[in-house]
């Protein structure tokens, strides 16, 4: 649930967007790449979002479908554009981003009374983020939607995607990151993200912290910790630790993303919790050797190929190639 629009990437690096002439149009927003990239991985998944009512719009519907998401509770707001995202590429670490999302963006048009909270409280995991919790109605709309999970048994991740140009400050977003945590399973952000829920910056202590939040139901902790790799603790005191995936980085900015679908399907196919970070580091690493967010995703089979090689760098498939005016990109997400 949260956050979809159209990502428009240059398809010249290492140049800024004052220089760039040519640009790839993807399907974009943190939520909805992790449902893509858990359909790619072979489940079934749905979004709640909203688009404008605009070819963009259409775009967003036809992509959503082709990626095999269910889209029928992603509705039409007539008041607002479908919100654009470009990014200059500069490997290996520099991504800046520019959001076009105003006056406001669709997906924080989302009402309560507007929820399919039947649907929610059926799905096996829901996955909601920080960004939805930005702005009214959304904002509502988020908090409804994980208590409706409370008693169902199933997973239910809030994805604490902070992004700043979002907020006013991080005070102004720590209360209501709270009241989401209160309503979570499982937990997953990156040392930036862990320090504006919990004012803890150290992997161990944030894990801890975010355990420990006010109502108890955080079951497991995942610390996305950059070139150190990824820590997840979990409530009956079962900790790993695994190492990044090395790669060839085109474009970082999906592979939060990728990780979290894989993430998912791991949880789900109940694999260890070892085993499912090291796929889910993996999903990443492939992603960010690519141009692309959505369509970079990596099947199962690419996951397992780059973890027998010990890179993320593999060749790409034929759904996971763009071809330009100057040959063929390598994918990123």
């Amino acid at each position: 649930m949260g956050r979809l629009g159209v990502d428009l990437y240059p398809l010249r690096t290492g140049v800024g967007l004052d220089r760039v002439e040519s640009f790839g149009r993807f399907l974009g927003g943190s939520p909805a790449n992790v449902a893509v990239a858990a359909a790619r991985l072979g489940l079934r998944a749905a979004l709640v979002s909203r688009t404008g009512a605009d070819p963009f719009g259409t775009f967003l519907h036809r992509e959503l479908r082709g990626f095999g998401v269910d889209d029928r509770w992603v509705t039409e707001v007539a008041a607002y554009p479908t919100p654009l995202t470009f990014c200059e590429v500069f490997p290996p670490d520099d991504f800046p981003l520019y959001f076009y999302r105003l006056p406001k963006a669709p997906d924080l048009e989302i009402h309560p009374h507007e929820l399919d909270l039947g649907a929610i409280r059926s799905a096996r995991v829901f996955w909601a983020t920080g960004t939805g919790l930005c702005a009214e109605p959304s904002r509502a709309a988020t908090l409804a939607a994980l208590r409706a999970r409370a008693g169902t048994g199933g997973t239910t991740v809030f994805d604490l995607d902070w992004r700043p140009m979002f907020w006013t400050d991080p005070d102004e977003a720590r209360p209501y990151y709270a009241e989401a945590l209160r309503h979570a399973t499982v937990a997953v952000g990156n040392l930036d993200e862990c320090e504006v829920a919990t004012g803890e910056r150290d992997p161990e202590t944030a894990a801890r912290a975010l355990l420990a939040s006010d109502g108890g139901t955080v079951r497991l902790a995942v610390v996305k910790q950059g070139p150190k790799g990824v820590l997840a603790l979990a409530s009956d005191g079962t900790r790993a630790e695994v190492p990044p995936l090395p790669v060839e980085v085109v474009n970082g900015l999906g592979a939060g993303d990728a990780f979290g679908g894989a993430l998912v399907h791991g949880l789900l196919t109940g694999r260890d919790l070892e085993e499912a970070l090291r796929r889910a580091n993996a999903a990443g690493a492939i992603v960010a050797g690519r141009l692309a967010c959505s369509s970079a995703m990596p099947d199962p089979a690419e996951i397992t190929e780059a973890l027998a090689r010990g890179t993320g760098t593999i060749s790409a498939g034929t759904t996971s190639t763009e071809t330009t005016s100057t040959g063929t990109l390598p994918e990123r997400g």
